[in-house]
């Protein structure tokens, strides 16, 4: 298992909002770092022409304008998010743990702590190379991913679910149903929204609904995809237990 981690994420002074938190990253990577079997590699900064795949001029000029710092972040979260889907591409499973988040990033604009689609961007410079054409994007985050509906959308051979049932139980069974149609796929996509936890903002999912949802995206990538697959860190606010859920995660996952 590749993990994803640049020491420049740990900095949470490039904004002020929850995403940004002090120690946010520190809770995850406490954790992950001690298991042997995971290697922690890192990222360089996306290019700009990788940026501009997924989103406007205009919408890159105004992050930059408005913050520099949070822009110099943004790219490198956007360049962690490339680096996993090219580890996972070649056949390697990737947990890219990356600030800032990206789902509600969409081609014009952006809300939600997020600021540039590190999904869209990641899948679509697989697409421009010509190593993938169809794909199939998770998200559970407690939020619906609008940002990655919005840069997707010209992309039909992409699909995207946001599951929306109302407990753990139903939840899972969405996920796996949705699996159980899907083919012609090239990669796997996971926008890991860990505030769907029972004592985050989305108050569904229990630490063990994690591991089953990655074990669950395992089982369907070496079924659909030659074992393609990658996630990226979304939402997750509740740093007790931030760590501890995605490892679970990943420990189904890997």
């Amino acid at each position: 298992m590749r993990i994803i981690f640049h020491d420049n994420y740990r900095d949470s002074s490039y904004a002020s909002d929850s995403a940004a938190a002090e120690g946010r990253m520190e809770s995850i990577m406490d954790l992950l770092s001690e298991q042997k079997d995971y290697f922690v590699l890192r990222p360089k900064t996306a290019d700009i022409e990788d940026v501009l795949r997924a989103h406007t001029e205009e919408h890159l000029r105004r992050v930059r304008e408005e913050n520099e710092k949070l822009f110099r972040m943004a790219m490198l979260s956007a360049g962690g998010a490339i680096y996993a889907a090219e580890i996972a591409f070649d056949g390697e499973p990737a947990f890219a743990c990356i600030r800032p988040p990206g789902h509600h990033a969409a081609r014009a604009s952006s809300w939600g702590f997020c600021y540039f689609n590190n999904i869209g961007i990641a899948l679509l410079k697989l697409r421009s190379e010509g190593k993938i054409r169809g794909a199939f994007v998770l998200d559970f985050d407690a939020h619906t991913g609008d940002g990655n509906i919005d840069v997707l959308a010209d992309y039909p051979e992409i699909k995207i679910l946001n599951p929306m049932s109302g407990d753990s139980k139903a939840y899972l069974a969405e996920i796996e149903e949705h699996l159980n149609k899907l083919d012609k796929i090239d990669i796997i996509a996971v926008s890991a929204g860990f505030d769907s936890y029972e004592k985050d903002l989305g108050k569904k999912l229990k630490r063990f609904d994690f591991y089953h949802i990655g074990l669950l995206l395992k089982k369907f990538s070496k079924k659909l995809c030659n074992c393609r697959r990658f996630a990226i860190l979304e939402g997750g606010y509740y740093q007790q237990d931030l760590g501890k859920n995605v490892l679970a995660f990943c420990q189904g996952f890997e």
